[in-house]
């Protein structure tokens, strides 16, 4: 099936139109990507913050066993897909606008919502910390950059909430907008360099998203590759609604889940896993995992996109995206409080709750102040 219309099909300077069940790929993978997001965000194992190479600090139970082997493993394809997507997204309307107006919107719809939302999350915190009981939640959450010695907002000097502000905010899941727009300001160099020396770049990217190395808060590897990726796809107009002639949905899913299990075991059984085997295997489950998902779940994205709910729901994408930290972490410090020992049942139902928040949130602004909802999402779901 062909992806999009080819330049000679429409009319300059319009957008060819995507493929409609390509679009509906893009919409489903939108939201799903969002909501695993929430129940990345919701792990509540010991330690709490995540890296490629995160041991666990507590007994091997089914409960925790599950909880790593999503939440740090089987769930991780979910940044690069979006990258892959915004991409792909961006270099689509290549024709309909120039470059300088595109960019001249991405501050509306992208730096508004960053300074919002950054704004917003340092409000809540401060608020809770005004009170012993939600003070409390703020300390065990930890989200604090500045260590132990200085963890609260409010106790936080001028510049260090610039900082946080700015640069590194409390919804920590900002950090996706931020680079974003700075790939979308870079958009002209990097279609250059795919169209131009692909092997080059991809082999460089590659290299960069292998190792985990970037330059906070600028870039990251995985960005450089999964954007660049979407704009080399796009222009090459590659067909992705037909697998690969080499792709083998039963061996690579397989593949993934064997990469994944590997992780886990080695995150539960050695006290300091290896730094370079735990992120070569976080990264090759990472690109297993679009591939499996994008190729191999077809069938899910036509039921789910067939009901009127499902559709209604992916208006509402960005909510739970802007909106779930840091209320999922403290959120889950009070449910641990209220129901210890109760580790997975808290995985599994809290970031639920947070996305039906968020959506029921994000309903109520767009039905009540509409204008408001706009500013709050850069225009989107309206």
């Amino acid at each position: 099936m062909q992806l999009v219309s080819t330049p000679s099909t429409a009319e300059p300077g319009t957008t060819a139109r995507l493929d409609p069940f390509l679009s509906q790929k893009l919409r489903f993978w939108s939201l799903v990507a969002m909501v695993l997001l929430v129940y990345v965000h919701g792990y509540n194992l010991h330690p709490r913050y995540l890296q490629p190479w995160t041991p666990v600090d507590e007994p091997l139970t089914v409960g925790s066993l599950l909880q790593y082997f999503l939440a740090n493993g089987l769930l991780r394809f979910r940044i690069p897909i979006l990258f892959a997507i915004s991409g792909y997204l961006f270099a689509h309307h290549d024709a309909a606008t120039p470059h300088k107006e595109r960019v001249k919107k991405r501050l509306r719809t992208l730096l508004v919502p960053y300074l919002l939302w950054s704004a917003i999350g340092l409000g809540m915190t401060w608020a809770m910390e005004q009170y012993p009981y939600t003070r409390q939640l703020v300390l065990d959450a930890a989200l604090s950059i500045f260590g132990p010695q200085n963890p609260l907002v409010s106790g936080y000097s001028p510049g260090e909430l610039l900082l946080r502000w700015l640069l590194l905010p409390v919804p920590f899941q900002l950090w996706f907008l931020r680079s974003l727009l700075v790939y979308n300001l870079a958009y002209p160099w990097l279609r250059k360099a795919v169209e131009r020396g692909p092997k080059i770049y991809f082999a460089v990217a590659g290299l960069l998203w292998l190792l985990d190395i970037g330059v906070p808060p600028l870039f990251e590897g995985t960005g450089l590759l999964f954007f660049a990726l979407g704009i080399w796809l796009r222009k090459r107009q590659v067909d992705m609604l037909t697998p690969p002639r080499w792709f083998r949905l039963g061996l690579l899913t397989a593949g993934w889940l064997g990469i994944v299990s590997l992780k886990t075991w080695l995150a539960f059984y050695l006290q300091q896993p290896p730094f370079l085997p735990m992120l070569l295997l976080h990264k090759t489950a990472e690109a297993l995992g679009v591939l499996v998902m994008w190729f191999g779940a077809d069938g899910l994205v036509r039921v789910a996109m067939r009901q009127r709910w499902f559709v209604w729901l992916t208006a509402f994408s960005f909510m739970i995206y802007v909106l779930h930290v840091p209320l999922v972490n403290y959120a889950t410090e009070a449910a641990l409080r209220l129901w210890p020992q109760q580790n997975l049942l808290v995985f599994l139902l809290l970031p639920l709750a947070i996305v039906l928040v968020a959506v029921l949130v994000g309903a109520v602004l767009r039905r009540t102040m509409p204008a408001v909802y706009g500013l709050l999402t850069g225009g989107r779901g309206l």
